[in-house]
């Protein structure tokens, strides 16, 4: 059975960076031991990019340091373009990408805690990153 592939939101790779005892640090550490797959955009890449500097109190990286590891997360996750995508009943328009990189990638899941985002779980496959441990921990 082919690994899962999923999407981590923003807020979830910084939890699992910050926090590796936590949920989304578990999550992480089922993706380096190659347990799921983790799919990607250029968006969250930058968006990483962008507020990892601002959580260095929490997760005590350099700025180098967190340069190395958008890089190495860059290489080695799959990563896909970010389509033009449309969703009305989405409540905050940016978060768009971060949608539109689930619909793209045809993931299996998204993980966020984006309430926005988890507003559509009834019509994506998003869940909060305990629904995704309580299902798949075991992986």
């Amino acid at each position: 059975m082919p690994a899962l592939r999923v999407v981590l939101d923003t807020n979830v790779l910084l939890s699992g960076i910050a926090f590796s005892g936590s949920v989304p640090g578990k999550i992480m550490a089922a993706w380096r031991t190659g347990s799921i797959n983790l799919v990607a955009s250029e968006f969250i890449f930058d968006e990483l990019r962008r507020v990892l500097p601002r959580l260095q109190a929490r997760h005590g990286m350099s700025a180098i340091e967190m340069d190395d590891f958008v890089d190495l997360l860059r290489l080695n996750v799959e990563s896909v373009p970010v389509n033009a995508f449309v969703e009305p009943r989405l409540t905050d328009v940016n978060d768009l990408p971060i949608l539109a990189t689930v619909v793209t990638a045809q993931a299996d899941y998204l993980v966020t805690g984006d309430k926005a985002l988890l507003a559509l779980a009834q019509h994506y496959p998003i869940v909060t990153p305990a629904e995704f441990w309580a299902r798949h921990g075991a992986l």
